[in-house]
């Protein structure tokens, strides 16, 4: 059994004397593990968000099976120097590893991935992850509806979300619920709205149904690397 894909090193932990196993979101075949010789020539290929060639064989479906890899993007190693920039790489590569069920396949989470690879050192790039966590919800089956108020159906001045229904809020209608709300940071409706002083607004909104929907049914809690992320744009 064999087969190859593009794919996305997530995390690399030593496995054996010699060995190592990595675990890899591939396009077509999900979050995958497999086991990897470890050397030194493979040590430039093994870094965290870079994006590889993968070739995975086993003698049978259901086994660990192992790996094979050949460099498609360094990504892993442009920001080794750039301390916000790799805390955005750990972050969403351990945010994808602990949501994600293994071998199911989730085609826009690995091109949202690659998008946000991509996007680091980009002007408000942070923007551009909050809106990758709401849609990550959306592909696990979680969809926010942030376009109108629940209450009044009006599309205008939608200010706080429901934390039971994970919909939009009016400034109206909730005023008088302000304190049982979550609050919508303008940008995740209007992309032109700066995201500054509401990047805090923005990880507890994802974070609170990604908790409650993803994680909690499983006994899981959020990455510390997404804390990590956080507090690079608090201090």
């Amino acid at each position: 059994m064999n087969w190859t894909d593009k794919g996305i090193l997530l995390s690399l932990q030593r496995y054996g004397e010699t060995g190592a196993l990595a675990s890899v979101l591939t396009r077509e075949h999900g979050r995958h593990s497999g086991l990897v010789k470890s050397s030194n020539n493979m040590r430039a290929i093994l870094q965290t968000g870079n994006r590889l060639h993968v070739t995975w064989s086993a003698r049978l479906t259901e086994h660990l099976g192992r790996f094979s890899f050949e460099l498609i993007d360094a990504f892993g190693s442009n920001w080794l120097h750039d301390s916000s920039c790799l805390a955005g790489l750990s972050a969403v590569c351990a945010m994808v590893e602990v949501c994600l069920p293994e071998r199911e396949p989730h085609v826009m989470t690995f091109d949202g991935l690659s998008m946000i690879i991509e996007a680091l050192g980009d002007k408000d790039w942070i923007n551009l992850y909050v809106h990758w966590e709401v849609r990550l919800l959306s592909e696990l089956g979680f969809s926010l509806n942030l376009s109108s108020c629940v209450v009044s159906g009006v599309t205008e001045d939608l200010v706080y979300v429901s934390p039971k229904s994970g919909c939009a809020v009016s400034r109206t209608a909730g005023v008088a619920y302000h304190d049982k709300l979550l609050t919508l940071p303008a940008f995740l409706i209007d992309t032109s709205k700066s995201s500054h002083g509401c990047i805090a607004s923005g990880f507890a909104l994802t974070g609170y149904f990604l908790k409650r929907h993803v994680l909690s049914p499983q006994g899981k809690a959020l990455p510390s690397a997404r804390s990590r992320l956080l507090n690079h744009f608090l201090i």
